[in-house]
């Protein structure tokens, strides 16, 4: 497993080691042993997965105070492009992102550190996403970031007018609106 730094501190980029042969392939996704090797140390507690189609732009969400959430995202099947929006008030790269595509065949991981927003963007005609969060999910703490705000400069991969977003996602406030 190798963990790759990205230009924001605490965002990794993960590469499985991928062993191939005539029947396919074997890769371990997540070893808590190796985390800890690399120095991160999560305890994650609980597994999500959301299947989409072509288009559909997911986030910028965020979990607030003490339910904000790490989370170490992948893609099983499909391509999508994996955004994270540092907001953690007193960082050097604060309202800077990283993008990154995740595929079904580059097998990359993502890990999204606490204090920032995430979100991403189907660009293969379906995806199968998953990923791991270290905090439970609590409604009442749920927040988000505008994902076009013109700010953030995100380069999504999928054509304004190809965006399937939800009405909540649509509406969250732009970055200069966000209450630090």
């Amino acid at each position: 497993m190798k963990f790759i730094k990205t230009e924001i501190d605490d965002v990794y980029i993960i590469e499985p080691r991928i062993f191939k042969d005539d029947r396919g392939y074997f890769f371990e996704s997540y070893s808590d042993a190796k985390f800890k090797e690399a120095g991160l140390n999560y305890t994650f507690v609980q597994d999500n997965q959301a299947f989409s189609s072509y288009g559909t732009l997911r986030g910028l969400h965020f979990q607030k105070g003490e339910h904000a959430q790490a989370k170490l995202v992948r893609v099983i099947e499909g391509t999508v492009i994996d955004v994270a929006v540092d907001l953690r008030p007193n960082s050097k790269t604060y309202g800077k992102h990283v993008a990154v595509e995740l595929s079904g065949e580059n097998n990359r991981q993502l890990l999204v550190p606490r204090g920032f927003a995430h979100g991403y963007s189907v660009v293969s005609k379906t995806a199968l996403f998953a990923y791991k969060c270290d905090n439970f999910y609590c409604k009442d703490a749920e927040g988000g970031l505008n994902f076009a705000d013109p700010e953030l400069k995100i380069n999504w991969q999928v054509p304004t007018n190809d965006i399937i977003a939800n009405e909540r996602d649509r509406n969250f406030p732009l970055l200069k609106d966000l209450q630090k």
